[in-house]
């Protein structure tokens, strides 16, 4: 655990601006110490890195609360489009020490103005925005997790990870068995009681996403074994074929 000091020294981050992100919700600390003071773990300190990034996307402080906070949140997925977006704003600007070189060399200015255009860089950040953009079912999600406290907070996500558990110790059973049929229909309500509207389309988008090999596929592997993954898939996808 470290300190709100010690986070602050390490990230660059200012200890107001830590003590900001904590009254908004956007990252609250672990814990606190005896006297009062925030403390962070690992986990805090991975979210913060989330966030910076997200500000290299320019994104308002708001909505990277709500996109980290959405129940698909893929963290890889959010990775990829934020090593993108740095690396063509690295092209970028070697372009325009190039552009300035050239003017320092020559003595003269030049009327090309392209490496100045930021057309690209605006285009894709948008694009990243859409993709995280709100939908119908985070504003439902916003509003059923609004009442609920941190502790409670974890205890549902707890309980979501512990249907996941008991799909792998299914595994033996056919997917198209009564039992997983049964616990494909379990997920399903688990989702739309805690989170948002569960229809059978966004349930098949769900397990689609699942056996993607990204955060969501080791999440449930973590928790069910190995494999657990693939076979909730199969199982949604014959759940939602009926």
């Amino acid at each position: 655990m470290m300190t709100v000091n010690e986070v602050s020294k390490l990230t660059g981050v200012s200890i107001r601006a830590l003590q900001y992100y904590d009254k908004i919700g956007l990252l609250r600390p672990t814990g606190y110490t005896e006297s009062g003071y925030r403390l962070y773990d690992d986990t805090a300190l991975e979210t913060l890195q989330q966030i910076l990034l997200f500000r290299e996307l320019e994104f308002p402080l708001k909505e990277i609360k709500e996109i980290i906070s959405r129940p698909d949140f893929d963290r890889k997925k959010a990775l990829e489009q934020q090593i993108k977006l740095l690396t063509m704003k690295k092209e970028r600007l070697e372009n325009l020490i190039s552009f300035a070189r050239e003017i320092q060399i020559k003595g003269v200015m030049t009327m090309d103005f392209s490496v100045f255009d930021t057309k690209k860089l605006d285009e894709y950040a948008m694009q990243a925005k859409e993709q995280w953009g709100k939908t119908v079912e985070y504003k439902e999600f916003e509003q059923k997790s609004a009442g609920r406290s941190k502790e409670e907070e974890k205890a549902v996500a707890k309980k979501f990870m512990q249907i996941f558990a008991d799909f792998g110790n299914l595994k033996d059973s056919a997917p198209e068995s009564d039992a997983v049929q049964q616990q494909v229909k379990g997920l399903q309500d688990y989702i739309t009681q805690h989170y948002y509207q569960c229809s059978d389309e966004i349930l098949y988008s769900l397990g689609q996403m699942y056996a993607c090999d990204g955060e969501f596929t080791e999440n449930i592997d973590r928790a069910g074994g190995e494999g657990t993954a693939k076979f909730v898939t199969e199982a949604i996808r014959i759940y939602c074929a009926k």
